[in-house]
């Protein structure tokens, strides 16, 4: 008999409506209710996904085995807390909390009551960044643009938790390598918070990352960028495009995508050749849902835990409070 996982969404929101539409229909899962403060909204959104809407997050966890946070981030900490106390599953939008000391709270509860945590860094589901996992990755320098034209929706914080700490999760991710020293500039444009920031994060292990987020741009742009020996890849977030460039054995080479004439180093003839995978299309917001209902069902781990959620939060806020520094 198949596992159902009943599970409700909190705050419906422009992110909250998107996971009330993948959980109305997902394999698994039952949406039982949603939940918000505004009551038209609630009644609506459930009218629309044929559910049911609550009239408060208790009436909604006494009938849920999991909830879908979608609050303002705020709200994420006291939020999460009455639903791991009443021993519910939790998905948090990123990022997890306001600070790492709460981050720490909610883990350590997670833990003592056995359920899941897991955080919304939906760029590790992002199709261009998957057939990364064909390759063995160990870059000494990363370079990551994330720009966006400017909209009210998420100004109510700075950049860096806008928009760079989804880049920051990346790069930890793909690193794997704790922080050593982090420099980092920013300035305020639109609004009373910094609007465009640059980190430069050098890694234990030697990697130098830089990554740059605005929210004061013409155009989108997502793009990130690796370098290592042999080995050179570009990611185009928005268009799906994934380019990689690998130094190989001339004798060993199969492809016919070669870009150079044979390279002599040190007696053994390279070329350079160029590859572009096959993208498979998919939503990473879908993705991670069902990555969070089948991590309940014991059929999978979190993409994101509430471990590497509150690392990404960590070294979000060690950023912003260098720009700060070097604002006064």
């Amino acid at each position: 008999m198949e596992k159902i996982t009943k599970i409700g969404v909190v705050g419906l929101g422009h992110l909250g409506y998107h996971h009330t539409k993948h959980l109305a229909k997902l394999d698994g899962a039952k949406l039982v209710g949603v939940y918000d403060i505004n009551k038209r909204k609630c009644v609506e959104t459930a009218l629309k996904f044929k559910t049911k809407p609550f009239e408060s997050l208790m009436a909604l966890l006494k009938k849920t085995d999991a909830v879908s946070i979608v609050t303002p981030t705020q709200n994420h900490n006291k939020t999460a807390k009455i639903c791991i106390e009443k021993g519910k599953h939790v998905f948090i939008e990123k990022p997890i909390t306001e600070t790492v000391q709460e981050a720490n709270e909610l883990i350590a509860l997670a833990e003592t009551k056995g359920t899941i945590v897991q955080v919304g860094h939906i760029e590790r589901l992002n199709p261009a960044l998957l057939p990364l996992a064909n390759y063995d990755i160990n870059p000494k320098f990363i370079e990551v643009q994330r720009l966006a034209p400017y909209t009210s929706r998420g100004a109510d914080v700075p950049v860096v938790l806008d928009l760079m700490i989804h880049d920051i999760d990346l790069v930890l991710a793909i690193v794997r390598s704790p922080v050593k020293q982090i420099h980092a500039s920013g300035v305020s444009i639109m609004t009373d918070s910094v609007d465009i920031a640059n980190a430069r994060m050098r890694f234990e292990n030697g990697t130098v990352a830089s990554i740059t987020s605005s929210r004061v741009a013409k155009d989108k742009v997502r793009k990130i960028k690796l370098f290592q020996q042999n080995l050179y890849i570009t990611i185009d977030f928005l268009v799906g495009l994934t380019e990689i460039y690998r130094v190989v054995d001339s004798e060993k080479q199969e492809s016919s995508d070669i870009i150079s004439a044979p390279i002599d180093l040190e007696g053994t003839q390279k070329h350079i050749v160029y590859e572009k995978p096959n993208i498979i299309k998919n939503d990473a917001l879908q993705m991670e849902l069902i990555n969070f209902v089948e991590s309940i069902q014991g059929a999978a781990t979190p993409t994101v835990g509430g471990l590497a959620g509150k690392e990404a939060l960590k070294v979000a806020l060690q950023i912003q409070n260098k720009i700060l520094e070097g604002l006064k």
